[in-house]
C-alpha cells in the first residue's frame, strides 16, 4: 500500500505546478495584457482625428503593460512616415507581444497528458503490489487486502484525471482569451492604419 501512496507524489507535484502556472497566466493575461479594446480605441480615434498624436500616445502610456496599447503606440510613433513603415512598426510590436500572451500555455496541455500517465502508472504499480501482498497473506484476509489495495490503486487514476481535466479546462480557457487579445490587436491595428490615413488626408485638405 505504501508504494501506491508514493506513486501519488508525482501527481501532486504536477498538480501544484499546474496551479501555479494557471495563476501566473491568469494574472498576466487578464490583468496585465488585457484591456477594454473598444473604449481604448474610441479614445485613440478621438485624438488622432483631432490631430493630437501626443494625446493618443499618452492614452497608450496609461495602459502601457497591455498588449493592444503597446502595438498601437508603435504605430502612432511612426504616424508621420509611410504606410509601409507604420505597418512594419506594428508588426514588430506584435511579434514582441504575441509570444507573451502564449507563453507557457503549451505546458498546461503537457501537464494534462503527464498527469493522466502518472495516474495510470500509479494504478498499475498499486495493483501489482496488491496482488503480491494477497499471494503472501492469510487466506482469511485476502479479500480485505485485495479490496483495500484496489481502492488505493484506483485513487491514483482519480487524482491523475482530476489534475488532467483541470489543466485541460484552464488551458482551453486561457488560450481562448489569449487568442481573443491577438484578434483584437490584428483588428485594431488595421483600424489604426485607416485612422492615420484619414488624418493625413484631412491634414492635407486643411493646407
Amino acid at each position: 500500500m505504501e508504494h501506491v501512496d508514493l506513486s501519488l507524489i508525482p501527481i501532486y507535484l504536477v498538480g501544484a505546478f499546474a496551479i501555479g502556472l494557471i495563476f501566473e497566466r491568469y494574472i498576466k493575461i487578464y490583468t496585465k495584457l488585457s484591456i477594454n479594446s473598444n473604449s481604448f480605441m474610441f479614445e485613440i480615434q478621438k485624438h488622432v482625428l483631432a490631430n493630437d498624436l501626443d494625446g493618443a500616445i499618452r492614452v497608450c502610456n496609461g495602459a502601457k503593460d497591455a498588449a493592444l496599447p503597446r502595438v498601437i503606440k508603435a504605430g502612432l510613433m511612426r504616424a508621420s512616415r509611410s504606410e509601409d513603415q507604420i505597418q512594419n512598426a506594428i508588426d514588430s510590436a506584435s511579434l514582441e507581444v504575441i509570444p507573451q500572451l502564449e507563453k507557457n500555455l503549451p505546458f498546461l496541455a503537457l501537464i494534462a497528458n503527464v498527469a493522466t500517465l502518472f495516474g495510470l502508472l500509479g494504478t498499475i504499480s498499486g495493483l501489482i503490489t496488491s496482488f503480491q501482498a494477497v499471494s503472501m497473506a492469510d487466506p482469511a484476509q485476502r479479500q480485505a487486502i485485495l479490496s483495500q489495495g484496489i481502492s488505493m490503486a484506483m485513487n491514483a487514476t482519480k487524482w491523475g484525471l482530476i489534475v488532467a481535466i483541470g489543466a485541460m479546462v484552464f488551458h482551453s480557457f486561457l488560450s481562448a482569451k489569449a487568442q481573443s487579445i491577438v484578434g483584437e490587436v490584428d483588428e485594431h491595428s488595421v483600424k489604426l492604419l485607416d485612422l492615420l490615413s484619414a488624418r493625413k488626408v484631412q491634414h492635407s485638405s486643411e493646407k
